[in-house]
C-alpha cells in the first residue's frame, strides 16, 4: 500500500511541473510573436513615409491628433521649432575681471624679484660649471679687473712727456718750490710732474714728520696736487728727488746741503768699520711712531727703536716723540750692521755682555 501512495504522488508531481514548463513555453511564443508583429509594423511604417506619411515612432505612423507632450529638451528656447536639433553648449557665465597678484605688484618690487632671479640662476649656473671652465673664467675676471685697475690710476698731464716746451733739468736749481702733479704711487715714494722732462721721485722719508710713512698711499694719490720742493738733481743721469716736508725740517736735518758732500773727499765712518757692540754718540734728527734716526757720523744714519730708548715704559702708552726729540744728543751702542741694505741698528741701553767700567782705587 505504502509503495503504491509513493509512486501515485511521484506521478502527480511530475505531471504537475510538465504543465508548468509548457505554460511558460506559451508564454514566451507569445511574446515572441507580439514582438514580431510590432517589427513588422514598424517596418510597415518606414516604407510608407516615402509617400508622405509622418513617422514619429518606431509603431508606426501617428494614430491619434493630438501633440506631443515634450517631458524633457536641453534647449532653452521653448517654440518648439527646431526640437530634436542637437542643442548648443551653455553659455559660461561671464567672469568677474580681477588683477593677478603679479599685476598688483609695484614695478620696483618686479624688477627686483626678477634681477634675483637672474643673479640666483647665474649662481647655480656657475655651480655646475666644470673645474677647467670656472679656473678660466676666474682668471679672466681677474685679468679684466687688473686692466680696469691700471686704468683708473691714469692720470692726464698738462703737457705730454715728448713736449718740448717742457723745463730741462739743466736750468732747475735745489731748493726750488715748484707745482706739481702725483701721477703714481709704489711701496718706496711717489713720482710728481712738476712740469720738467722727467718726473720727480718724492720718497717717503721725505712726505711727513709728524707719522711713519710705510706707504704713500696713506697721505697721497694718483692726481693730488702737491708744493714740492727740489732737493737734488742730475741731468745727467736724468734723476730728479723731490720733498714735501717743511724748510725748519730741512735745516735741522741739513737736507737740502747733503748732496753737496763728496763721498771721496769726506771723512764720514764705513760701514765696514763699524762693528757690534762699538760705543758710539750722535744727534736725534728724525723721530718717527718706531723710532728714531741718529746722525753718527757715518755713511748713513742709524735707526733706534723706541723700546731701546732708556726711558721706554716710565709713561705708559707714551708716544716716541715724548722722550725722543731732534737735536738731542745720545750714546748709543751698535746691535747689528747690514752692509747690504745699509743699515745700522742702534740701543741706548748699555749691552749685559760688555765688561763694566773701570775704578780706580786710591789708597791714603
Amino acid at each position: 500500500m505504502a509503495a503504491s501512495s509513493l509512486y501515485s504522488t511521484a506521478i502527480a508531481v511530475s505531471l504537475a511541473l510538465l504543465f508548468i514548463l509548457q505554460h511558460d513555453a506559451c508564454a514566451f511564443q507569445s511574446g515572441s510573436r507580439i514582438l514580431n508583429q510590432r517589427r513588422y509594423a514598424a517596418l510597415v511604417s518606414i516604407q510608407s513615409a516615402t509617400d508622405g506619411d509622418i513617422i514619429d515612432s518606431m509603431f508606426g505612423p501617428r494614430v491619434d491628433d493630438g501633440e506631443d507632450e515634450v517631458l524633457y529638451s536641453d534647449d532653452d528656447d521653448d517654440s518648439g521649432s527646431d526640437w530634436g536639433a542637437p542643442s548648443a553648449p551653455p553659455a559660461e557665465p561671464k567672469k568677474e575681471k580681477s588683477m593677478s597678484r603679479w599685476g598688483s605688484l609695484n614695478p620696483k618690487i618686479k624688477a627686483r624679484i626678477v634681477k634675483d632671479a637672474q643673479e640666483r640662476a647665474i649662481r647655480n649656473k656657475k655651480k655646475r660649471e666644470p673645474a677647467e671652465a670656472k679656473k678660466r673664467r676666474l682668471y679672466s675676471q681677474y685679468r679684466e679687473m687688473q686692466r680696469k685697475s691700471k686704468f683708473d690710476t691714469y692720470v692726464t698731464r698738462e703737457k705730454p712727456t715728448h713736449d718740448k716746451s717742457r723745463t730741462m733739468l739743466a736750468d732747475l736749481n735745489p731748493g726750488e718750490t715748484l707745482p706739481g702733479r702725483v701721477i703714481s704711487l709704489t711701496n718706496f715714494g711717489a713720482y710728481v710732474d712738476i712740469g720738467s722732462e722727467v718726473d720727480g721721485l718724492l720718497h717717503v722719508s721725505q712726505i711727513s714728520r709728524d707719522e711713519f710713512v710705510d706707504h704713500p698711499r696713506k697721505f697721497l694719490s694718483p692726481g693730488d696736487d702737491v708744493e714740492v720742493r727740489i732737493v737734488r738733481l742730475d741731468p745727467g743721469a736724468k734723476k730728479l728727488q723731490l720733498t714735501m716736508l717743511p724748510e725748519e725740517v730741512l735745516n735741522e736735518e741739513n737736507v737740502l746741503n747733503k748732496h753737496l758732500i763728496d763721498e771721496d773727499e769726506d771723512d764720514r765712518i764705513q760701514l765696514d768699520e763699524i762693528e757690534v757692540d762699538d760705543e758710539l754718540w750722535g744727534e736725534i734728527r728724525r723721530v718717527t711712531d718706531y723710532g728714531a734716526y741718529i746722525e753718527l757720523g757715518a755713511v748713513v744714519r742709524g735707526f733706534m727703536h723706541f723700546m731701546d730708548h732708556p726711558l721706554f715704559g716710565e709713561v705708559k702708552g707714551a708716544h716716541p716723540n715724548e722722550f725722543m726729540r731732534v737735536g738731542d744728543r745720545v750714546r748709543v751702542w751698535v746691535l747689528d750692521v747690514d752692509a747690504t741694505q745699509k743699515r745700522i741698528k742702534l740701543t741706548a741701553n748699555r749691552p749685559s755682555g760688555l765688561p763694566g767700567p773701570r775704578r780706580e782705587v786710591k789708597w791714603i
